[in-house]
């Protein structure tokens, strides 16, 4: 009976001693280097690891910096970090780098309960992906906001909630970091990420219906109707596919109000100052 433990314990030992010996020779086989600049770099970067520069993470990110040259590194960001961070990373790496324009999600829908009132009722899976495949929304609008909250389920940063009256998500600009995630989670493609201008104002078309006016007004009182209103306010504004869309470099604080104003629908939105 002792010399069957005995061996038990040599046997047990002797595979634990192999196993060990494999698992060194594995990890030093696919061990990967982390070079100085780069352990430098992750330590300034925020660890949100969002996604939104567009890398798997933040240590992904800040390998690529560590590895760009000056023109590649020109084109990488961090939204939550912003130009405070990526000015320290540009001294690690010798580099100048310019300050960009903030930059605020927004979403590209009024289809509230009194503009887009409820014609049918959805009761299956709350999730906006798994309606949009099986339903036009409880509106009728193809392209309007599903309410379901798949955008503020997603957003780490807490700059996405539901307004309880209206029944679209509500973003806080001044909690808004620009990550992408809403853009990534909406499918129906809601919300895009737009510079503010110098002083913090914004205009957009509130809206995605590519339905006829008429049509489009069926379901939505704010839908756009191409009118070209806001076309003959600036030329820049362009109407394709029966859908009004300002470009982001178009002066909110020169053009935004007249804009929205002159929207007989109420689908231009223009907001002063975003982040207070």
């Amino acid at each position: 009976m002792t010399n069957l433990i005995l061996l038990n314990i040599m046997i047990l030992g002797g595979t634990a001693l192999v196993a060990s010996f494999v698992l060194y020779f594995v990890s030093k086989k696919f061990m990967v280097e982390t070079d100085e600049t780069t352990v430098k770099i992750v330590d300034v970067l925020p660890q949100a690891n969002c996604g939104g520069c567009g890398k798997a993470g933040c240590a992904d990110f800040a390998s690529a910096c560590a590895k760009a040259d000056a023109d590649t590194f020109a084109n990488y960001y961090c939204p939550v970090g912003g130009h405070a961070v990526m000015q320290k990373i540009a001294e690690i790496k010798g580099f100048e780098t310019t300050e960009k324009a903030p930059t605020t999600a927004v979403l590209l829908c009024r289809g509230s309960c009194q503009n887009a009132p409820a014609k049918v009722v959805y009761d299956a899976v709350s999730s906006c992906r798994v309606a949009n495949r099986i339903s036009s929304g409880q509106s009728g609008c193809p392209d309007g906001c599903l309410r379901l909250g798949d955008c503020i389920k997603s957003c780490k940063f807490g700059a996405l909630s539901l307004n309880e009256e209206t029944g679209l998500p509500e973003i806080d600009s001044r909690k808004c970091v620009s990550c992408g995630a809403c853009v990534k989670v909406c499918p129906r493609g809601l919300f895009e990420i737009r510079p503010l201008s110098v002083n913090g104002g914004i205009v957009y078309v509130a809206c995605r219906n590519k339905q006829k006016g008429a049509t489009a007004r069926k379901n939505c009182k704010a839908a756009c109707i191409a009118c070209m209103k806001c076309n003959k306010i600036n030329e820049q504004i362009k109407i394709d596919n029966n859908l009004s869309y300002i470009p982001a470099d178009i002066d909110a604080e020169k053009y935004g109000a007249e804009l929205a104003q002159n929207c007989p629908t109420g689908a231009i939105v223009y907001k002063e100052n975003v982040r207070g």
